[in-house]
């Protein structure tokens, strides 16, 4: 496939917190080292909500995958941003710089804008990234890649799924890929990814986030099944020749193995 027929780039990010950012604006004075910032502060979120997530603000990529789809929606590659160091300012600046590259295809995630989208954004800002062409603000609102009905620019399938927010989705991308027979959650949920990053695990962490991203593919490829662009004869060809890939990238990344064997 040729570059310029990559039409969507279908992606997923997992990220962890900034300790020191923490430890410095929260708890100014206490001396705490990051990894006692970020353990103190997931606890104070724990007794307050129920639940020890870090809000996207104080949070780092780490791992940022993104598959490569054609104008005929077949896969034609997957891959792992800066896969072997991780490093956060890699992640964002290959995620723009490649975004562009493929001449700003069409951005397809689940839950990004809630998420993902305004990580990508802050860690810009964060690192002083570029991205006018993203930002647009030239251009009259609806036409900009950030206005939140612009599904040309960026395809959020949470927010297609619930009419934009009118309904709630409750299972998530794992209740929606369950329901088309691909594995959805298995061994690791984000919840755990903090954890993994702390034992350094890196590479769990990265099989986590393609499994996630071939999840987001498969219910993307569904959803141009309910609205006719596709028929489902030819949503079954695209996922016979993904299953075909990723049997043969599962040498390189033996991960996908398990993708594989969760697969419905």
């Amino acid at each position: 496939m040729a570059k310029n027929d990559t039409a969507s780039l279908v992606f997923d990010i997992e990220s962890v917190a900034d300790g020191e950012l923490i430890a410095r604006l929260r708890y100014p004075g206490e001396k705490l080292d990051p990894h006692a910032a970020v353990k103190k502060y997931r606890e104070e979120l724990l007794v307050e909500n129920g639940k020890d997530f870090i809000p996207y603000t104080y949070q780092l990529p780490v791992s940022l995958v993104v598959a490569k789809v054609s104008s005929s929606y077949q896969l034609m590659d997957l891959v792992a941003l800066d896969e072997k160091e991780s490093r956060p300012h890699e992640i964002v600046r290959g995620f723009w710089e490649g975004w562009r590259r493929y001449n700003k295809p069409q951005l397809v995630s689940f839950n990004g804008r809630g998420f993902d989208m305004p990580l990508l954004e802050l860690a810009a800002f964060r690192f002083g990234i570029q991205i006018p062409d993203w930002f647009a603000e030239h251009r009259r609102n609806f036409d900009q890649p950030r206005y939140r009905y612009n599904m040309s620019a960026h395809f959020d399938l949470h927010e297609w799924l619930t009419n934009n927010g009118a309904s709630r989705f409750n299972g998530g991308l794992s209740l929606a890929a369950n329901l088309i027979g691909k594995p959805g959650k298995m061994d690791v949920s984000g919840h755990m990814v903090q954890d993994l990053w702390d034992a350094g695990r890196a590479n769990d962490i990265h099989d986590y986030c393609r499994a996630d991203v071939l999840d987001t593919y498969f219910v993307f490829l569904r959803s141009r099944v309910l609205v006719g662009e596709i028929s489902i004869k030819q949503e079954h060809e695209r996922i016979e020749e993904a299953r075909a890939w990723i049997e043969r990238s599962a040498k390189e990344h033996p991960g996908l193995n398990r993708y594989l064997s969760a697969w419905g």
